[in-house]
């Protein structure tokens, strides 16, 4: 690559230019990038939600749920099949590798859905799961004036917001609904012979419009259209109704049998702070820019102050703006300290503004890679970069170094030849280097799952970094060196630093059994420190915003609901560590896509300085206090908001299996139990429902073919009189509404169910002469995993020690009295986390073997590269020390520090080798006199790289800013297990190196001897 610095030197103004023009190409690309909090992945998961309306949990679970289950279980690569069958709906979650072609995978599952003979009211929709899919925005609206805001929004602020070309879905919470009531006096009904069904089939043929054929004429072709218009409501009063059932009975106008009259219903409430609100989710797109889609969002909303109001109770883009700030703030105090340390070692101004150079070029010409691959600036590749920072000047450090201190000692002055020679003594040692830290990173493939993915940009950026870095080391620094250096000062005698490290090689050389011995004290004195650090994936983060859940017993209705949601809501407005609440009652559940008139939930926002695990304990004492007086059996949860990040892992998980369902239910109790003692676990959850009373109308077969009844019949018969029927959507004075039927008396007892007449062949027949009617409990949803009825219970562990913690409570629950026919297996984050960390650990290995190859290439000797990488064997030292210090836990982070150091470290060992092989090489020194020459040579320039990477990550260390945890652990391993190594490096090469040479070092011992 010698090639590339002689033609930079001859060809100066042509480099700059296209310096310049890489400058402007990375600030134009880095202004593009997409900025998101996290990168860009999509989960190989698949959910299939299957509506089956008006059907029980064990009907939706036996009709629907349980056979596509069996249709897609047999698809190929499915890991895992979760279900979940609620009233009405079913769930089925779907897992897959990493990599899986999910485009064919839906493909394939939609195929298989159009051959299964399911129920024709069901419907089935697929869905795929991102970090994408997670709302962006919760924003709560409020009218100004007298602006109608349901009007406003639906008109005119949605179709905007649908235009902006990153936002997927927009969503509106506590929206009334305007419906055409027609409520039927059911005496009048019954007299008439009509249900509800048959009303509604005959108010529907008397609005039709269909074409109708074409008559055709001698010149012209006119199409035919067959129309009978309800246009009014008085007209629709007037329709004749006739009995299908009953042919005696007379026509009968439908208002007089019933009252038609405009209605407003509510669904759900939403309010903000106790007042009354509509509730906007907003997502995004896959692959769009959160933050560019949220500034886009409150453009639109500001258009519209004059007619409303809002408040914004959750925005990602914000938390994604403080992230990055935080994240290039670091990165730029680490290049602030990354000079700061040049500086310091050089004592030249301009040399350290050479060396330095490659900083902000090499980050610009990552970005160009970046936005070529349009890959995100999120934490992760940010927190490359501010990585990075450290690692990309120490190219630059050596060449300038080197030219610096060649200048210095020659008497002809600065000339091209001298640049270049001095380019040229380095080049294998920074190029082997550089290229060392870039294949550690190759590794990143065999680590799988998402931590593989998540890492990935991270590792990219990184690497895109490094190569620019040493592109830029051996073309632009040394032209910048030729016009920075022509005046300088001769060199200096030798230092104190130089002459006292060549005494401690020349101590350690003679003294090698001692030094090996004391640092394999050190290696393993460190290794005791293990024990004392957590075992976790990701290290807990706290979160300014609670997510709290309030559920009543099944059967709870939604005014209830909202009754005992605003006594909660005026707790929280007495308390002063909450800003704002943002509520929802009976609204749709996230997870399901279920709306449950018996739920209600809070997004709470906490102020700063407030101690979120302490509050918790606290406002849910308050909301169970309030909840137990309603309605004892309620349920009440408090957590940390998930924001949709990459899974902490910090979770056990106790998963029961059982056919006996009320077994299971006792199991899982105890197992919830169990871990709401343990005061090292938060947010217990369980999964297994409670029961609701249900009427089952059981037919008898045989009195059912005596009256010549069917079950379809009896079904049509009782759900005529126990739910309302959809008529659709009419236009009646010019208004588009929705038209309901129901009658004007509800069924209110079992005896009312039974004594319901069923129209027959034989004249109307009791429900109860023909069916056993009778009450029983049953669970209000069926949870299956891969086939087997199962319950779940989980808990997140508070501190980072997961792995003991998770050993504890599985040991704890085979103590348990379970029923005998319950099965259980308990586990959860910690078995993936060690699954990663084996990974990683492969990884690591494999790194180390790439590095060997790497440097077997570049020195041709088989012995040189065992040499260099006797330097990792005391890396863990500092490492394991600085992770105590800062009570950082063991987690991926500091995994991929360990795999980082390799190749960091490696590159301090290559530089002082590389100068070891040219002193016996091209000098012909002994191996003793190549050992201190090039220590006290390359001293300086191994200090400056190490002291320049410390110094750039130390920021990113010290942050107690929010986002960039993921960053801090790996900071505190590169900066121990370099500082240590750095140290250790100086004197263990050295030793090693004569060990490895000890023959040679023998003869020319014995050769000085008898030339003495």
């Amino acid at each position: 690559m010698n090639f590339l610095t002689r033609f930079s030197l001859k060809n100066a103004v042509a480099v700059f230019i296209v310096s310049f023009l890489l400058i402007l190409a990375g600030l134009y690309s880095f202004s593009k990038l997409k900025i998101d909090l996290l990168p860009n992945i999509e989960f190989p998961q698949l959910s299939i939600e299957a509506t089956y309306p008006g059907a029980s949990p064990d009907d939706v679970n036996e009709s629907v749920t349980s056979k596509i289950e069996d249709q897609v279980k047999g698809i190929e690569g499915v890991k895992s099949v979760q279900s979940v069958s609620y009233e009405n709906v079913g769930i089925i979650n779907l897992e897959f590798p990493f990599n899986t072609d999910l485009d064919k995978v839906e493909q394939q599952i939609n195929s298989s859905i159009k051959e299964l003979d399911l129920p024709e009211s069901s419907n089935v929709d697929v869905n795929r799961f991102s970090f994408g899919s997670f709302p962006i925005f919760n924003i709560s609206l409020f009218a100004k004036d007298d602006a109608n805001l349901e009007k406003v929004l639906n008109d005119e602020v949605i179709p905007e917001l649908n235009k902006i070309q990153g936002i997927n879905s927009v969503s509106v919470g506590g929206v009334k609904e305007d419906l055409l009531q027609i409520t039927v006096d059911k005496e009048k009904a019954a007299q008439a012979g009509l249900t509800l069904d048959g009303m509604k089939e005959q108010i529907n043929q008397k609005a039709v419009s269909f074409p109708a054929g074409t008559l055709n004429g001698k010149e012209l072709q006119i199409p035919v259209r067959v129309e009978e218009k309800v246009a009014t409501i008085d007209a629709l009063k007037k329709i004749q109704l006739k009995s299908t059932t009953n042919p005696e009975a007379k026509p009968v106008k439908l208002g007089d049998i019933a009252k038609v009259e405009a209605v407003t219903e509510q669904g759900e409430y939403t309010r903000y702070d106790g007042k009354d609100a509509l509730s906007m989710a907003i997502t995004k797109k896959q692959d769009a820019n959160t933050v560019e889609v949220a500034s886009e969002t409150m453009k639109i909303l500001k258009k519209y102050d004059d007619q409303l109001d809002y408040a914004i109770g959750f925005d990602s883009a914000d938390g994604i703006e403080k992230s990055v700030e935080t994240l290039v703030r670091e990165g730029l105090l680490g290049a602030l300290f990354a000079s700061l340390a040049v500086l310091i070692f050089l004592r030249n101004f301009r040399a350290t503004i050479i060396a330095i150079i490659s900083i902000p070029l090499s980050l610009l010409v990552s970005a160009i890679f970046l936005n070529q691959l349009d890959i995100s600036l999120n934490i992760m590749t940010l927190g490359g970069m501010a990585v990075a920072v450290g690692r990309v000047v120490d190219d630059s450090i050596v060449v300038i170094e080197n030219i610096f201190r060649r200048v210095r000692r020659s008497e002809e002055g600065m000339s091209n030849e001298l640049v270049e020679s001095s380019t040229k003594e380095i080049l294998k040692a920074i190029t082997s280097s550089t290229i060392t830290t870039v294949v550690v990173f190759l590794p990143i493939g065999f680590v799988g799952g998402i931590t593989g993915e998540f890492f990935l940009p991270f590792a990219l950026t990184v690497v895109f970094s490094l190569l620019a870095s040493l592109l830029v080391a051996i073309t632009i620094v040394p032209i910048l060196a030729k016009f920075a250096f022509k005046k300088v000062p001769p060199e200096e005698k030798e230092g104190k630093l130089q002459r006292g490290y060549a005494k401690a090689i020349a101590w350690s050389l003679n003294h090698k059994i001692k030094i090996l011995i004391l640092s394999f004290i050190l290696l393993f004195s460190s290794f005791a420190l293990v024990p004392s650090l957590g075992f976790t994936f990701i290290p807990n983060e706290e979160q300014k915003m609670l997510q709290a859940n309030v559920q009543l017993p099944a059967s709870t209705s939604l005014e209830k609901t909202n009754d005992v949601s605003l006594k909660i809501e005026k707790m929280f407005a007495d308390q002063n560590e909450i800003s704002d609440v943002t509520t929802e009652v009976g609204s749709r559940d996230f997870s399901t896509g279920v709306k449950r008139p018996n739920q209600v939930g809070y997004f709470l926002n906490v102020k700063e300085g407030v101690n979120v695990d302490t509050f918790i304990d606290k406002v849910q004492k308050k909301m169970e206090s309030i909840t137990k007086e309603e309605s004892p059996k309620a349920t009440v949860n408090v957590q940390e908001a998930s924001t949709g990040g990459p899974p902490t892992n910090n979770n056990v998980t106790v998963d029961l299996y059982s056919s006996n369902l009320n077994d299971l239910q006792k199991a899982a109790k105890q197992v919830e139990n169990h871990l709401n003692k343990d005061k090292r676990l938060k947010y217990v959850t369980n999964n297994f429902s409670d029961k609701q009373k249900q009427l089952v109308v059981e037919v008898d077969p045989d009195k059912a073919a005596e009256y010549g009844v069917s079950g379809f019949q009896l079904l049509g018969t009782i759900s005529d009189q126990t739910k309302p029927v959809s008529v659709g959507d009419l236009k009646l004075d010019n208004t588009k509404r929705a038209v309901q039927l129901s009658y004007d008396k509800d069924l209110s007892s079992v005896k009312e169910i039974k004594d319901l007449q069923v129209f027959t062949e034989r004249g109307p027949v009791l429900v109860k002469d023909i069916a056993d009617v009778r009450t029983i409990d049953t669970f209000t949803s069926i949870q299956k995993l891969d086939g087997k009825v199962f319950a779940r219970v989980e808990a997140d562990i508070k501190g980072d020690d997961v792995q003991a913690v998770t050993k504890d409570v599985v040991d704890g629950v085979k103590k348990l009295d379970l029923p005998k026919d319950v099965s259980w297996d308990g586990g959860g984050g910690s078995d993936e986390t060690v699954e990663v960390f084996q990974s990683l650990g492969l990884a690591i290995l494999t790194a180390i073997g790439l590095v060997y190859l790497t440097m077997l290439v570049t020195f041709g000797k088989a012995r040189i590269p065992f040499i260099i990488l006797s330097s990792l064997i005391f890396v863990p030292i500092g490492s394991l020390v600085g992770l105590v210090l800062a009570k950082e836990p063991l987690s991926v982070s500091v995994m991929i520090g360990f795999l980082m150091l390799i190749g960091i470290v490696t590159t301090n060992a290559i530089v002082l080798v590389d100068r070891i092989t040219q002193n016996r090489e091209q000098k012909g020194m002994t191996i003793r006199q190549s050992l201190i020459e090039a220590g006290k040579t390359r001293l300086r320039p191994i200090l400056m790289t190490a002291f320049a990477t410390i110094a750039a990550l130390i920021p990113l260390a010290l942050t107690t800013s929010s986002g960039t945890l993921i960053s801090k652990g790996l900071a505190i391993t590169v900066i121990g297990g370099l500082a240590s190594s750095t140290l250790l490096t100086l004197i263990i090469i050295p030793v090693v190196y004569e060990l490895f040479f000890a023959k040679q070092v023998k003869r020319e011992k014995q050769l000085e001897k008898e030339t003495t």
